[in-house]
């Protein structure tokens, strides 16, 4: 069978969890209200049971266009999905992307030079959420996170062969990689310590990384009806 969808994970904080909980919790009441209310009113009593179940799909059937069409929330990956696709319209980001280099966009986390943007646990994000989203949708995410980070990706590959990484870079890779810590911190001390204006530089260059995880937040926040981020600027 083709895949139809592709599944992402995405660390997300209690409040964001629990507001995207909330919002499904409601628009299913409000289904199941509609729906209850509908065979109420067109199923009459001593009705037979053909006729009976032939309005009881009928309402189905109204019930998954009405998800379709937005009018019912519908699943929690529903939400999502049209969150998703207002966030990258509300981005610019709405539209084809050429394929990335292979293997460009298969390694899992935030692109290389980046740091976290926050870390899990106390003070960061407590939870994680899976998400299905369309085949389709998914990839232009991923496209659209390649493309607009580029750019500073590769700048921030060329401000760590100038300065390095940095010790919490440093000591994430050699993690990463089986490499002794102490190796990675002695590394890391060789390297000229970079001046001020050039650590402003690297945190503008890191601040116009797009992530997957970036896009799908923005859009779990959006889908909750939470007040949304600053747009990072154009690359």
């Amino acid at each position: 069978m083709a895949k139809v969808s592709m599944k992402f994970h995405v660390a997300v904080t209690e409040q964001a969890l629990k507001a995207l909980n909330a919002r499904r919790k409601d628009e299913q009441d409000r289904e199941e209200e509609w729906i209850a209310a509908r065979r109420k009113e067109l199923i009459e009593p001593g009705m037979p049971r053909r006729a009976a179940a032939a309005v009881r799909s009928d309402i189905r059937a109204r019930v998954a266009r009405m998800r379709r069409t937005g009018e019912f929330g519908g699943t929690r990956d529903d939400i999502v999905t049209r969150a998703v696709r207002e966030e990258l319209r509300a981005r610019g980001l709405d539209r084809k992307w050429p394929k990335p280099p292979e293997g460009a966009i298969e390694t899992p986390g935030r692109p290389w030079g980046t740091p976290p943007s926050a870390p899990m646990g106390d003070g960061g994000y407590t939870d994680r959420v899976s998400v299905n989203l369309p085949l389709s949708l998914g990839e232009t995410v991923r496209r659209a996170a390649y493309w607009t980070s580029k750019e500073a990706v590769e700048a921030l590959q060329e401000w760590a062969d100038r300065w390095g990484d940095g010790v919490d870079v440093a000591l994430r890779e050699a993690e990463r990689d089986g490499v002794p810590a102490e190796l990675a911190l002695m590394s890391a001390a060789g390297r000229p310590s970079a001046p001020q204006s050039a650590l402003e530089i690297r945190d503008q260059l890191r601040a116009k990384v797009l992530t997957t995880g970036d896009l799908l937040r923005a859009a779990i926040d959006r889908s909750a009806g939470r007040v949304q981020p600053e747009l990072p600027d154009e690359a």
